[in-house]
């Protein structure tokens, strides 16, 4: 590759402008608003100065576990210079209204992705005040699986729970059974969190609900609910063929039982009811009703809203009961742990929502909406989809999300708006959802468990087993083109 100062001498302004939007738009793009403004900003003064304000707010993101700021803080920044500066360069053109509809736009696209996110954490938050991830994880360290055993049941898990819930969740869930039971074998649970991991984001690829990225694909229009499913085989080929590699480098050990009751919180079996009937009303506004999905969603909150009020209200007659019962049973610890219920407070579920995520999406979407806006992303759109087959375009996407988050990436795509068959749609719906496992950073999933396994789950260990997911993320991408060929 020249440098970038012989580049910069052979290539026009707009060629240089539209490289570094290039870097930076494909690392954090949005899809809500991607049509570019009456006025070409992309070799003027005011579009340059937007890219070098992302790209520093960028680099300030990707720097937040060395500097320990959080990444929601110079993308909202970001956001605000950006606009700001749009809104004066078409005051002084003499029409403000186009940039303040644009505005107006990529702010509405935004809000619906927020009250559905909102609504997605606040049921998973429910969930685990109620302890039911505790009592799975409990009834998985009381049956005393041998290693091997362990690992397949950890993945398949992971892999299945991640179509419903978010995967970073999932898999330190199931991380966390697996430091409780390995006996602080460290080669294993390194094993099992790259395994987890895998599974992890694999499981999400195929489910409307298993990631952002899919949600967004979904809420788009670019494939119906139940097109995604078609990646079911390639999302399990996806997991399987790193599993089964790693699969031959177990000790097969057999870890003594260890004893651990967890009692699931009075609703809980009726709080996972009230969240599937959510999702069901969510795809029948979108599919049958045509409204947007987040209606469903606030709809299912004021269910759960509902819910919690009865919670709250029949406490105290449920508590005398059970107290009666267990007297006459003897059952003294059932009577202890009546001592520590709590009513359900559905706005503390809230409350604990990833905040930080949520704002940090809101300033990545109206950050790149205004580059958009200038036209640099047509710019992307006409070089990327324009030159290339939208099959490698997508692949090498997808691999770029191994360095850059998924979502952003996915936001790349849907804001360029490529004229796609619904099969590269589920392409880079594929890619873009398990590219990420290439690296431990690449996923949220792999963040967090770098986390909760410090020391034993690290960037170096994952990177050794690069090859194997490489090969199951060719393999995933050769299925879906094999079984879905009639999609293209």
């Amino acid at each position: 590759m020249k440098p970038p100062n012989v580049l910069a001498t052979r290539l026009s302004a707009r060629r240089v402008a539209w490289l570094l939007i290039a870097l930076c738009a494909v690392a954090f793009p949005s899809f809500s608003y991607a049509a570019a403004g009456p006025l070409d900003l992309t070799v003027s003064i005011a579009g340059i100065t937007c890219v070098f304000i992302f790209v520093l707010a960028y680099a300030l993101v990707m720097s937040e576990e060395l500097i320990h700021m959080r990444k929601s803080k110079p993308v909202l920044v970001a956001a605000g210079l950006i606009w700001g500066i749009v809104a004066w360069v078409y005051v002084q053109a003499g029409i403000p209204e186009e940039a303040e509809a644009a505005f107006r736009e990529t702010l509405l696209e935004y809000t619906e992705l927020l009250l559905f996110l909102l609504v997605a954490m606040t049921y998973i938050n429910a969930m685990e005040e109620r302890r039911i991830f505790d009592a799975l994880r409990a009834w998985l360290v009381r049956k005393g699986f041998s290693y091997r055993s362990l690992f397949w049941i950890t993945g398949f898990l992971a892999f299945g729970i991640s179509a419903i819930a978010n995967n970073m969740t999932t898999a330190m869930l199931m991380c966390a059974v697996v430091l409780k039971v390995a006996e602080n074998d460290k080669k294993f649970i390194g094993l099992c969190c790259v395994n987890v991991v895998v599974a992890s984001n694999a499981g999400g690829a195929f489910s409307p609900f298993g990631d952002i990225t899919t949600l967004m694909v979904w809420q788009g229009g670019q494939v119906p609910f139940e097109g995604f499913f078609v990646l079911l085989l390639p999302a399990i080929v996806n997991f399987m063929v790193p599993a089964i590699i790693m699969n031959f480098f177990i000790i097969n050990r057999q870890p003594a039982a260890l004893t651990e009751n967890v009692w699931m919180k009075r609703g809980a079996r009726r709080i996972i009811v009230l969240f599937l009937i959510t999702v069901a009303i969510s795809v029948l506004c979108h599919s049958v009703l045509y409204l947007p999905p987040a209606m469903g969603m606030m709809f299912g909150l004021g269910l759960l809203q509902f819910f919690g009020y009865y919670l709250r209200r029949s406490l105290p007659r449920s508590l005398e009961r059970k107290r009666e019962r267990y007297s006459r049973r003897g059952d003294w610890k059932k009577l202890e742990q009546l001592g520590s219920v709590v009513p359900f407070d559905i706005f503390s579920r809230i409350a604990r929502s990833e905040w930080d995520t949520l704002l940090f999406f809101y300033g990545v979407v109206l950050c790149v909406g205004g580059l958009g806006f200038m036209g640099y992303l047509s710019l992307l759109s006409e070089t990327l989809y324009g030159s290339w087959n939208p099959i490698w375009a997508n692949v090498v996407l997808g691999l770029i999300s191994a360095v850059v988050d998924n979502i952003p990436v996915m936001f790349a795509v849907l804001s360029m708006a490529p004229d796609m068959s619904e099969g590269n749609w589920l392409l880079i719906t594929l890619t873009a959802g398990v590219g990420g496992s290439l690296l431990s950073m690449g996923s949220a999933a792999g963040v967090a468990l770098m986390g909760q396994a410090r020391g034993i789950y690290t960037f170096m260990l994952h990177l050794r087993w690069v090859p194997a997911i490489l090969l199951g993320y060719a393999a995933s991408i050769a299925t879906h083109l094999f079984i879905n060929a009639s999609l293209f």
